[in-house]
Formats: structure tokens, C-alpha cells, sequence
């Protein structure tokens, strides 16, 4: 028999924080995971605090931010890789009254610590960006497939790693926590991402998938060394290999790329750059979303020992190290979720 005080259910950035938050405080842990598609591992990698679209700040953005970079650079140097770098966003400014609109932005107090408030002229030919860029500062990206595979080797030299699915029916609350199989634990933590919606414990009406889907390009004459953002993002990869999406489906949960999403990131790509590239590889990942963009976080009522940390949707590279402190501190000290991440939103009349 095997006794720990957790069993953390899927390895996706969701379950990656939350492991790291245990290992920081001490706590015994075992991760279930099957290795296969993860919305992080598929995604761009990138982490900013700001809504371009509209020039507003994400929620809890500073608390985010000042957690996110010294998390992902201690976990890069115990595990020996590159997984993180600070790279600013700049982002195409359509015409004169973006303009004056970022400008009124980055003197707002909550997002001046974020925007340069100096529109950045183009000097790149290759990008199409007349009236210039808005330069978000306090931005950059991670490296997933890096970094799961580094943390998935440390997890397994640690015999703490189950390369397996996870059998809901073998599970086993008792009265003082969970057994699966010849594993005892306080609780169990699924953190499945969008493949919660076949786990019986879960509120299924909670979770929006959302299918985002990537092309790869190579653009040799683009000489891009900083994230775009105009309709897609542009992700320099090195090598003159640019990722380029996302895009957003609720109509198709499968991982499978398909031709109209290829269409669409296409289109808008020629609507950013105007230089040769050639289509190297073509992605998809389904992301957990919710109704009202707040991570589901906490214990359904029903279940004492069973929790789930999900739907951190578009944005849970910067919001994972933050939402599992939240989360751990709720588990081990009762402190009180904020309502708006509490999964009782979804389960209480």
C-alpha cells in the first residue's frame, strides 16, 4: 500500500503548477497522466497579462505576473532546460485611433506597469504595420514541449509518474480521503483539462471546450524576433519557423486540424505580413474554457475529497502558478476561494 496525500489526475500546465506547489510545500503526491494532447503542449506558449483586443488588463493580472516568471524560472533551472523567456508582444495598430486609444491605455494605472506607452514605429518590411506597434513589456513564452517532457523524466525518476489512464470507477472515497488501487491519499486533484467532461464527478455544464488550432510556417525573409499580434499570433521558433493561430471553435471538441481553421489562419497571416512562407505543420488542441473566463477551482459538495482545478482556458500559462497557490492554501488551510473561481458557481442552485 502506497499512502500519499494527494493523486493528482492529468499533467497538462493545470496539473504541472499544481504538482510543483505540493513538491515546494512538502506534501507526498502521485500524477496520473496518458501522455497524450494537451491544449499547452499545442499551444504558442505565450503568457500576457493584457487583452489586446480591447486594451485591458486579465484578471488578477499583476498577482499572475509576479508569480508566473519566478515560477517557471525556478522550475527551468532544477530541471537544467531553457523553459521560459521575457518577449515583449507587439501588437499592429490598425490606424490612428488605436493609436490614441493605447496610448490612453498605458496611462491607466493598472496597465502602465504592462504597456510601453511609446507607439513603436516598423522598420520591418516584411510585416505590414503603417500606423505601428503597441509594445506590451511584461510579456513572454514558455517552451512546452521542453518543459513537459523535462518534467514528465523528473516525475518518473522519481517513480511519482503513472503513464496510464485513470479508472474512475476504481476510485474509493472513505471517510478520511480516497484509495485507487493500492494508493491511499487525502484527496484527489483531476486536472484532466478539456477531458474532464468524461469524468463522473464533474459538473458537466461547467466547461466550454475550445478547439484552437496552429499552423507552422517557414518565412525566411520575415526576421521576426518578438511575439506579433495583429488577427493571429506570430511565435518566432527559431530557424526562420514561425507558429501562427490561434483560432477558436466550440462546435468541435476533436484534437484533428482541419481545413477551414488552415483557410482562416492563412487569410488573416496575409493580412500581417506580406513575404514568402511555406506551411510546415499544421496543430490543433481543445482548451477548457468556461461561461465567464475564471478557472473552476474546489470540492463539489457532494464529494469531499474529490477536487478539481480546471478551466483556466486561453490564458493558464500565466494563471496556473497563481490559481494553484490559491487552490493549495484553500486544501491545507480552509482558507475561502474566491467566489468567482469556486466550482460551488457551478454546483450550488
Amino acid at each position: 500500500m502506497k499512502e500519499v496525500d494527494y493523486i493528482i489526475v492529468g499533467l497538462g500546465i493545470a496539473g504541472l503548477a499544481m504538482a510543483e506547489q505540493l513538491r515546494n510545500e512538502g506534501k507526498r503526491f502521485v500524477v496520473f497522466d496518458t501522455g497524450h494532447n494537451t491544449s499547452t503542449l499545442v499551444s504558442g506558449g505565450v503568457f500576457n497579462p493584457v487583452v489586446l483586443k480591447h486594451f485591458t488588463g486579465t484578471w488578477q493580472a499583476k498577482e499572475q505576473l509576479e508569480l508566473a516568471m519566478p515560477f517557471y524560472k525556478a522550475l527551468a533551472s532544477k530541471l537544467g532546460i531553457t523553459a521560459v523567456e521575457a518577449l515583449p508582444v507587439f501588437r499592429i495598430l490598425k490606424n490612428a485611433e488605436e493609436q490614441n486609444n493605447w496610448t490612453v491605455a498605458s496611462d491607466k494605472l493598472e496597465l502602465s506597469p504592462f504597456l510601453s506607452s511609446e507607439i513603436v514605429a516598423n522598420k520591418n518590411p516584411a510585416i505590414d504595420a503603417p500606423f505601428g506597434f503597441g509594445k506590451v513589456t511584461a510579456s513572454g513564452r514558455i517552451f512546452p514541449k521542453q518543459l513537459f517532457q523535462a518534467y514528465g523524466d523528473y516525475l518518473k525518476r522519481e517513480a511519482i509518474l503513472f503513464s496510464e489512464a485513470f479508472h474512475y470507477e476504481l476510485l474509493q472515497e472513505t471517510a478520511t480521503g480516497v484509495q485507487y488501487k493500492d494508493i491511499s491519499a487525502g484527496k484527489v486533484i483531476f486536472a484532466e483539462g478539456a477531458s474532464v467532461v468524461r469524468n463522473p464527478f464533474f459538473p458537466k455544464q461547467a466547461l466550454i471546450p475550445n478547439k484552437g488550432e496552429y499552423i507552422i510556417i517557414k518565412a525566411p525573409q520575415l526576421q521576426l524576433h518578438v511575439l506579433l499580434k495583429g488577427p493571429m499570433f506570430v511565435i518566432p521558433l527559431g530557424n526562420h519557423l514561425y507558429k501562427v493561430g490561434a483560432t477558436y471553435s466550440r462546435d468541435d471538441s476533436s484534437t484533428d486540424p482541419t481545413e477551414n481553421a488552415k483557410e482562416e489562419i492563412v487569410s488573416k497571416l496575409e493580412q500581417m505580413i506580406h513575404c514568402p512562407f511555406e506551411l510546415v505543420d499544421h496543430i490543433a488542441g481543445v482548451r477548457p474554457t468556461t461561461k465567464d473566463r475564471r478557472p473552476i477551482l474546489g470540492t463539489p459538495k457532494e464529494h469531499a475529497h474529490i477536487v478539481f482545478f480546471n478551466g483556466l482556458g486561453t490564458r493558464g500559462i500565466l494563471m496556473a502558478p497563481y490559481v494553484s497557490k490559491l487552490l493549495f492554501e484553500h486544501l491545507e488551510s480552509n482558507t475561502q476561494l474566491p467566489d468567482e473561481v469556486d466550482i460551488a458557481r457551478f454546483t450550488q442552485p
